[in-house]
Order: C-alpha cells, then sequence, then structure tokens
C-alpha cells in the first residue's frame, strides 16, 4: 500500500476474480499487500469496496481514507500468518473487560454502568457460557478459568476476516464482551460504542468537554465504525 502522500499513479480501480475470492488492479496490475502479496478479499462486497476506495484517491493518496483497505492489509499481513497469536491476544481481554470494572462514585456514574454493562453481562453468562466477575475500583480481579476458555473458544471459531475485526474492536472499545456482542448482532456499532465511554461522557457533562478527549473519542469511534463495515462486507 503506497505511503501517506504518495501521488495517485493509476487512472482506475477495478475488481478481478482470482482463485480463491476477489482481488482489486489498478490498471490491470494487482494490488499488494505491505507485505508483498497480491490482496485477496473473500467477498465480492468487500472487494467492491476497497476498490471503491482506490479509486475514490485525488491525486494524493491518502491512506487513512481507505479503511477497508487497511484492515484487509491488517488481515492479510498481520492475522493470517499469526492466527493463534492474534486469538490469545484478543482472548486475553476477558481477564481485564472493561465491563468488569464499576467506578465507585459517583453513585450516578455507577447507575449509569450498571444500566449499561450488566444487560451485556448477563448475555455473555448466558449466550456464550462466560459469566464473569465484577468489581468496584481498578484493582485486578480474577476470573473463572471455564469462563476464559468459553470465551477464548468464541475468538477461535471466527474466521480470519471476523478475527480481525473482532480483534480490532476488542483493542478500541477495551472490551471482549462488547466485541463479540457485535460480531453476533446483539449490538450495533454505535450501541457498543457508546456504551464504551460511559466514563468519558459522564465526565463531559460534570466538567465540559475537552476538545483533544473529544477529537480522540471522534477518532475511536470512526475505527469502530470501520471494523463493523468491514464485518459485515467480509460476510457479505
Amino acid at each position: 500500500m503506497p505511503h501517506a502522500g504518495a501521488k495517485r499513479f493509476y487512472k482506475r480501480a477495478e475488481t478481478s476474480s482470482v482463485p480463491g475470492g476477489f482481488g482489486i488492479e489498478l490498471d490491470g496490475r494487482a494490488v499488494r499487500t505491505p507485505a508483498g502479496d497480491a490482496l485477496l478479499l473473500p467477498t465480492q462486497a468487500l472487494a467492491e469496496a476497497v476498490r471503491d476506495e482506490w479509486q475514490a484517491q485525488a491525486d494524493v493518496i491518502k491512506p487513512e481514507s481507505m479503511p477497508m483497505m487497511q484492515l484487509s492489509c491488517t488481515a492479510w499481513d498481520r492475522v493470517v500468518p499469526n492466527r493463534d497469536v492474534i486469538i490469545g491476544q484478543t482472548a486475553a481481554y476477558g481477564a481485564t473487560d472493561l465491563l468488569c470494572y464499576f467506578s465507585d462514585k459517583p453513585d450516578e456514574l455507577v447507575r449509569r454502568q450498571r444500566e449499561g454493562w450488566q444487560p451485556l453481562l448477563d448475555w455473555a453468562a448466558a449466550e456464550l457460557s462466560a459469566p464473569l466477575e465484577t468489581a468496584n475500583g481498578i484493582l485486578h480481579i480474577a476470573q473463572p478459568e471455564a469462563s476464559l476458555v468459553a470465551l477464548k473458544a468464541e475468538v477461535a471459531a471466527l474466521d480470519d476476516w471476523s478475527l480481525t475485526a473482532v480483534a480490532q474492536l476488542t483493542q478500541v472499545l477495551g472490551s471482549l464482551v462488547l466485541a463479540l456482542a457485535i460480531a453476533r448482532g446483539r449490538l450495533s456499532a454505535g450501541e457498543a460504542f457508546r456504551l464504551s465511554v460511559i466514563d468519558d461522557n459522564f465526565q463531559a457533562e460534570r466538567w465540559g468537554e475537552d476538545r483533544e478527549a473529544l477529537q480522540r473519542l471522534r477518532g475511536l469511534e470512526r475505527e469502530v465504525d470501520a471494523a463493523v463495515v468491514f464485518l459485515g462486507l467480509a460476510r457479505a
């Protein structure tokens, strides 16, 4: 993938049918990942989305405006050759999941967290066979080993493309439960993001919005939205 600031060097981006899936061609030449592999995509819908990102580039290519291409390259270069490592890293979030650590004060923040997070914890216990312990405060609490095993099995059952999205979502949201709820269709991108920033929003209401903090949250929200779109296209 060209580096930021590279000049557009092609006239037309197109999809192509190739053995095992779909490729992207720029003036007839296959698009390659940063590792040098020809990009192979699992669905026509995802291929068309990546093609449209390439076609939409102006005189200067802006990689940050190509989230489907970036996530596709992540899948090929990082997830596929390191699948077991990515599964382990992603599943490890279950031991320190955001939803398990409620604030100890003020009461209104705790109430919002309980109302927002407890239904997802109940869902994880019922649907994923992964009941999790909770605490008030930041001191680490041990989780049931059987629950961690169940969560890892859920992650391991994902195909490479879904795993790419879930790994990204888990990291951005700080919660494996929220990421799996999205993958299972339990939550939308917007719902999951709002649940992940209950504390941030409460503090903004109480003390006023901080410009840098707001920009950071908007960036994270864009990452969540992109990962969810990618997940849907990869499954289309």
